[in-house]
């Protein structure tokens, strides 16, 4: 428990709306500890999507991910890594 909470200081959550007409271009720039996850939203056209990457990472990320067509962007903090 205690390393996955050092590990985390190295980490950040994304999470992201994406039209699905954009979802295969938005993932296509977004790294992953494995693999991010993509869930249906109320609108049938809309999904979320949730990963987890390095702190360097972010600020690169973030354009990319608007210019691939992700809207309403969030990072919020990771207590743990237990991978």
């Amino acid at each position: 428990m205690l390393q996955g909470t050092l590990t985390a200081e190295n980490y950040a959550a994304l999470k992201c709306n994406v039209e699905k007409i954009y979802l295969q271009k938005v993932l296509s720039v977004l790294p992953a500890l494995h693999n991010p996850t993509v869930s249906n939203l109320s609108d049938e056209r809309w999904c979320a999507v949730d990963t987890i990457i390095h702190t360097n990472e972010i600020k690169h990320i973030i354009p990319k991910l608007k210019r691939a067509g992700a809207s309403g962007i969030v990072e919020y903090p990771v207590n743990k890594v237990i991978a």
